[in-house]
């Protein structure tokens, strides 16, 4: 008699993902994309749509059709689309616009009557007209409480006063960079990332403020598009003085350029400043001319500045 005996494989499955449908929303022109469920409308890019949040109504206009996601990129329950617009809500939208508009000669009229030095930059109500948000500029804090009652007995409505920041007036106004182009929070930045001087630095870029600044007078925005990049590149590529061990004995460089592979330096000891050019498999790091606490502190005072 033969014994047999039988494998029996086990295979286990994991577990799926739990996934989300979305439509993404976005209620100014570049302006950050917010998630609201669905519920039930299916809609495309472009369509306009009525949905409740913090601040009240708004008329949102869709920038991701209904889409599935992780819902681990959720950090927050999704409130549910109320409408898609319909012809009267369009008109209603445009009718805000108007009233808008009508609103900064009122606003320009109290912050007179009440001696106050602000720049009106932007009005907006919300859908419902529960409620009128002026968004301005001043130098240093302001007492507005005079001027808000002021205003809301003219509206009759909620009003609300944002002081915002030299970044956010250029976003809501825009202009043209120095690139020619209309800079790129107003076209399609949905929001600010963080720039550092750091980032001019490892790209070899001057850091004249005039230089390296946006219309706004902060750090360019596009200075982080290409960091990743560069950060990565440079873990193993010799930064600028970094004291480096070549055929021609030790040197520093003062120039590292990984696009083209090439790195200039100068032999220590050697008062005539020649220029030496290597490439990455010829030299080896063995220091820094400044430790990195001073490199910080410098590029921290150029920030300051």
């Amino acid at each position: 008699m033969t014994n047999k005996t039988e494998m029996i494989e086990i295979v286990t499955e994991e577990p799926k993902e739990e996934m989300t449908e979305i439509v993404g929303v976005r209620f100014k022109a570049a302006g950050k994309i917010y998630y609201f469920a669905p519920n039930g409308f299916v809609v495309n890019d472009g369509d306009n749509v009525i949905v409740e949040t913090v601040r009240g109504v708004e008329f949102g206009f869709v920038a991701i059709a209904n889409k599935m996601i992780p819902t681990r990129e959720l950090f927050s329950p999704l409130k549910p689309i109320q409408r898609i617009a319909t012809a009267e809500d369009k008109k209603h939208h445009e009718d805000n616009k108007i009233a808008e508009e009508k609103a900064k000669t009122v606003w320009l009229e109290k912050v007179k009557a009440n001696g106050l030095q602000m720049q009106l930059i932007d009005v907006e109500y919300t859908f419902d007209n529960a409620k009128l948000i002026f968004y301005f500029t001043a130098d240093g804090r302001v007492d507005f409480r005079d001027l808000v009652k002021d205003l809301a007995s003219v509206f009759h409505t909620r009003i609300e006063l944002r002081q915002i920041g030299v970044r956010d007036e250029a976003k809501l106004i825009g202009g043209i960079g120095v690139c020619g182009r209309p800079i790129c929070c107003k076209s399609f930045l949905n929001d600010f990332v963080q720039v550092s001087i750091k980032m001019a630095k490892e790209q070899n870029l001057s850091l004249s403020s005039s230089k390296i600044s946006g219309t706004c007078g902060r750090l360019m925005c596009c200075l982080r598009y290409e960091h990743d990049t560069y950060e990565r590149e440079y873990a193993n590529f010799p930064k600028v003085d970094s004291i480096i061990e070549t055929p021609q004995g030790k040197c520093i460089v003062v120039e590292s350029n990984f696009l083209n592979g090439k790195i200039k330096a100068t032999v220590m000891g050697d008062k005539t400043g020649a220029i030496k050019v290597f490439t990455n498999k010829e030299v080896k790091v063995v220091g820094y001319l400044k430790k990195k606490e001073i490199i910080d502190e410098e590029l921290k005072q150029l920030e300051e500045s």
